[in-house]
């Protein structure tokens, strides 16, 4: 547990530096999978301030998110997660409210391989999601995510897991 903390802290005091020098946003997610484990997330993120394909439907654009996650396990013990992925999203043009869909594929560092019935093989893991929701104007940000984790074969068992959630990110 302690080397789980001090690596949370590593990995706080460098996603802080690499977004000093841009504005990051915050955002905090709450869900659950599919075996009722409850999900709690607290993220960091920093826009590409970059834009592909825009139209006067919308725009591609992305961010870089890096993650800390609390599974609340019913059965099991709790388990803890760092993650982080380079996100792009379809923003949809918009006056005050922007729809928009995202997708992702990134690593994430469990604290132990069991999460409830399911076995991960690893701490290693990959972190693939999709989400929609809206933006607002002031920052703010409303979504559902789908997001799993899997080990991709690498090594056995990868019985891989899903988490459901609900979203909000704010400008800072």
């Amino acid at each position: 547990m302690q080397r789980l903390l001090t690596l949370a802290a590593l990995a706080a005091v460098t996603l802080g530096q690499a977004f000093t020098a841009q504005a990051a946003d915050v955002s905090l997610s709450v869900g659950q999978t599919g075996d009722s484990t409850m999900v709690y997330r607290l993220g960091l993120q920093s826009n590409w301030d970059k834009s592909w394909m825009q139209t006067s439907v919308g725009r591609v654009t992305g961010y870089w998110d890096g993650a800390y996650t609390y599974w609340d396990g019913d059965t099991t013990s709790s388990n803890h997660s760092l993650s982080f992925s380079p996100v792009f999203v379809y923003e949809f043009a918009g006056g005050s409210v922007k729809p928009f869909i995202e997708a992702g594929i990134g690593v994430a560092a469990f604290a132990h391989t069991q999460l409830e019935s399911n076995n991960l093989g690893s701490s290693f893991n990959f972190e693939d999601r999709l989400g929609f929701g809206l933006r607002f104007a002031g920052g703010h940000e409303l979504s559902v995510r789908a997001i799993h984790y899997s080990n991709a074969g690498i090594k056995q068992p990868n019985d891989g897991v899903e988490s459901y959630s609900l979203n909000y990110r704010m400008a800072l």
